[in-house]
C-alpha cells in the first residue's frame, strides 16, 4: 500500500492509522518505489499525467479497474458533467460512506467491515460495499458490532479529518444520515477529474 503512495507522490491514506504515524513509509522516502525511484524523472507526456491520475483515484477508493471504467461509463451516461458524476459516485460507496462516517480507518477495512454485515441502512442489514447510500438514509452500525475495536478506535479518530458536510454524523450513537447527495464542492480530495474524462474520451 505504501508503495502505491510513492508511486501516485502523495498520501492516499490506503492503511489507516500507520499514514498518520512516524511509520509512514511515504513520509520517509518521498521518491517513486523500485531500484530507480532515486534517479532522474522524466517529465510525463499528457498521456502520462491522465494515466497517473486515473490510477491515484482508482486506488483512492480501492478500485479494480474493471469497477472503475464501469463508473466511468455510468457516470457519462447521466446527466450533468461527467467528471463530478464520477466522483459523486464513488463518493457515495457504501464501503466510501463507512470511512467518511470514522466507522473505519481505510477502505480496505470498511469493505471487510461491510461484507460481514455490521451496518444496516435504514434498519435493514446491507453487506455489499458498492451499495449507493441515498439522500435521506440512514447508516447505523448494528449493536452487537459496537464493540468491535477497529470500528471503536476508528470513532475516536474521527476528527483528524475533515467531516464531510454532506453527512450528519452521530458518533455517539453509531450512526451517520446522507443530508445530501455529494456535490463537487462537498470533496475536499486532491483531484483533477478532467484529465479521467480526457482519457477515457480518447
Amino acid at each position: 500500500m505504501c508503495r502505491l503512495c510513492r508511486r501516485e507522490d502523495q498520501k492516499l491514506f490506503l492503511k489507516g492509522d500507520r499514514c498518520f504515524s512516524e511509520k509512514c513509509a511515504y513520509d520517509r522516502r518521498q521518491y517513486p518505489p523500485g531500484q530507480h525511484g532515486q534517479g532522474r524523472r522524466r517529465r510525463p507526456s499528457d498521456y502520462g499525467h491522465q494515466l497517473r491520475e486515473k490510477q491515484k483515484v482508482k486506488r483512492m477508493y480501492g478500485l479494480l479497474e474493471k469497477q472503475f471504467r464501469g463508473y466511468y461509463f455510468k457516470a457519462a451516461r447521466m446527466k450533468g458533467i461527467t467528471g463530478e458524476n464520477l466522483l459523486s459516485l464513488l463518493e457515495r460507496r457504501l464501503d466510501n460512506v463507512a470511512v467518511r462516517c470514522g466507522f473505519a480507518a481505510s477502505h480496505a477495512e470498511a469493505r471487510q467491515l461491510v461484507r460481514h454485515g455490521h451496518f444496516t441502512i435504514n434498519g435493514k442489514k446491507v453487506n455489499i460495499p458498492s451499495y449507493q447510500v441515498r439522500e435521506g438514509e440512514e447508516i447505523v452500525v448494528r449493536e452487537k458490532s459496537r464493540k468491535i475495536q477497529k470500528i471503536v478506535d476508528a470513532l475516536a479518530k474521527l476528527d483528524r479529518s475533515p467531516l464531510p458536510t454532506w453527512l450528519e454524523i452521530d458518533r455517539d450513537n453509531f450512526k451517520a444520515k446522507i443530508k445530501n447527495v455529494p456535490q463537487r464542492s462537498d470533496i475536499s480530495a486532491d483531484i483533477d477529474e478532467q484529465l479521467i474524462v480526457e482519457l477515457y474520451s480518447k
